[in-house]
């Protein structure tokens, strides 16, 4: 429980002395019973130096707060829901004859997908076919194993 305190203080000192623009010290930033509390006060003068070191180091090492923006002429997508996943093309994990509601299907990336709506059948059954799942809006998703052939809704299980 202290090291979950004493990692939640040192996280948040480091975000409000990055929001500031300027740092300042821990042993400067919190009080005596706060230094307590958080374990903080039973560092050396050593650590403690060590701390604010690493704390308070180039921030261009660090990874960015925020997305980069898109490149000029690339739509920004990130602000729509569903609009930021990639399709996922794999391969099915056996034989397909057709789907409806209900039928389950396993990719050979281990994800496990159901049908919500949409039924086919197909004229003769494939083993192990290419699929491709799409990604819609708000956060749907579609079963395709080619353009031609009408697709199925979908929803991950595992």
């Amino acid at each position: 429980m202290k090291r979950i305190a004493l990692f939640a203080t040192l996280a948040f000192a480091a975000c409000c002395a990055f929001a500031a623009g300027q740092w300042i010290d821990v042993e400067k930033r919190f009080t005596p019973e706060q230094m307590r509390a958080t374990g903080l006060d039973t560092l050396t003068a050593e650590q403690l130096a060590t701390l604010n070191r690493l704390l308070r180091e180039d921030p261009e090492h660090a990874e960015p707060a925020v997305p980069a923006a898109p490149q000029a002429g690339e739509p920004d997508r990130s602000r729509f829901v569903g609009f930021n996943d990639e399709p996922i093309v794999t391969t099915l994990v056996g034989t397909l004859d057709g789907w409806s509601p209900g039928t389950e299907f396993v990719l050979a990336n281990g994800q496990h997908w159901k049908v919500l709506k949409g039924s086919y059948t197909l004229p003769k059954p494939l083993d192990a076919p290419k699929v491709k799942l799409v990604p819609g809006i708000a956060g749907r998703w579609f079963f395709r194993i080619d353009d031609d052939t009408p697709g199925a809704r979908v929803y991950r299980i595992d």
